[in-house]
């Protein structure tokens, strides 16, 4: 019983932690947008009704085969960063917010972006060079996920 408890409270930390890095504007991953349309050239809000949660966190899909792709291999739909900006995330070292249907797909994988107030963080991006932003992005989000 013990070791029940222990490991009851280890998974609750464990998917509390994953939490605190992840963007769960409006309760859900991306903002509750479909996270494998994405991957289908497509920007889809989810459906409650086709959700589930995964390392603690909840993910909307459009569809039901949607949410089946998701469940085959959920770390490759999972979005770069927490979902959170990869601009702001390589520049600054910061989370912030974003448009879900601000995106881009590279080598496989999603990155969000924020988009608002005639700020385009995708454009600049781009701009400024992704493959190297991407890279400072990833030290920089290994340091965000020390410091909490």
């Amino acid at each position: 019983m013990r070791y029940i408890l222990i490991f009851s409270v280890l998974l609750f930390t464990t998917a509390a932690v994953a939490q605190d890095h992840v963007n769960l504007k409006g309760g859900y991953a991306a903002e509750g947008y479909d996270v494998v349309a994405y991957f289908q050239n497509d920007v889809q809000k989810g459906n409650k009704q086709f959700s589930v949660t995964h390392d603690g966190v909840k993910y909307k899909f459009h569809t039901a085969e949607n949410l089946e792709t998701f469940q085959q291999n959920p770390s490759m739909y999972v979005p770069q960063y927490g979902g959170f900006c990869a601009y702001a995330v390589a520049k600054n070292g910061k989370k912030v917010g974003v448009n879900p249907k601000t995106y881009t797909i590279t080598d496989g994988k999603l990155y969000l972006f924020y988009n608002s107030w005639g700020v385009n963080t995708l454009e600049k991006w781009n701009k400024e060079g992704a493959e190297a932003l991407q890279k400072k992005a990833d030290v920089q989000w290994q340091q965000i996920l020390k410091a909490q």
